[in-house]
């Protein structure tokens, strides 16, 4: 004997309680998580957001994660594009601060999925 498949849509379906996103919005904050993907980057990030006034140079930041000014200089390029901080020149140095208004977005758009 079978018995007839009968499924609870309203039981196993919640919506999406944030809603779906549109492409650009998944584009967006997938260039962000992977920016994020990385275990240098991220301790960049958190070591520029432990820094006394929430930015730090770059010429501080290539010791405490052991690479080659060349390669932070890389990965802050990234976060920078992912809009995660913002660089600003002085002189020859670069000064880089986490842009907490990003950060929040993400936490944010994590919570609505």
């Amino acid at each position: 004997m079978t018995l007839p498949l009968v499924i609870d849509v309203e039981a196993c379906c919640s919506p999406v309680p944030g809603g779906v996103l549109d492409t650009e919005s998944a584009a967006r904050l997938a260039r962000v998580f992977k920016a994020l993907g990385d275990p240098a980057r991220l301790r960049l990030l958190s070591l520029i957001a432990a820094q006394e006034g929430g930015e730090a140079c770059i010429c501080n930041l290539t010791e405490p994660v052991g690479l080659s000014q060349g390669t932070v200089s890389h990965h802050m390029k990234i976060l920078a594009g992912a809009g995660l901080v913002s660089r600003e020149q002085r002189g020859k140095w670069a000064y880089y601060r986490v842009q907490r208004q990003a950060l929040d977005a993400v936490g944010r758009s994590l919570a609505g999925m």
